[in-house]
């Protein structure tokens, strides 16, 4: 599995970014993606996550209306959009293989993730 995120970057508060991942080493289209962040100094969230035919769930309430997740199944691809970015967005992001539910109880080392996009959202 490899998942390679990028986007990522320096962003006034209000302010858009657009993070891509690129996944390979599995059949792409088969699996739900999700995003994860972490914040500095703060353990890893789930933000959002995507099913293998496009339905979306969004983790944090304060994304919703602001971020959206997308797939291209073609092209193995993943995306988030993020408007209106909060300095509280600032953290690195993570694509990770597979979806996430509300009694997903797994540990953090057993969900393949790539090396992350940091977001810096500042004035």
């Amino acid at each position: 599995v490899q998942l390679v995120e990028s986007g990522g970057g320096l962003v006034e508060p209000g302010g858009s970014l657009r993070l891509s991942c690129v996944a390979s080493g599995f059949p792409y289209s088969d699996y739900a993606m999700s995003w994860v962040r972490q914040a500095p100094g703060k353990g890893l969230e789930w933000v959002s996550s995507i099913t293998q035919k496009g339905a979306t769930e969004y983790w944090i309430t304060d994304v919703e209306g602001r971020f959206t997740i997308s797939r291209n199944n073609a092209r193995k691809e993943l995306y988030l959009q993020m408007n209106n970015l909060h300095p509280g967005d600032t953290a690195r992001y993570y694509c990770a293989k597979g979806g996430h539910w509300p009694t997903d109880t797994r540990s953090w080392d057993s969900i393949p993730r790539g090396q992350g996009t940091q977001v810096t959202v500042s004035p």
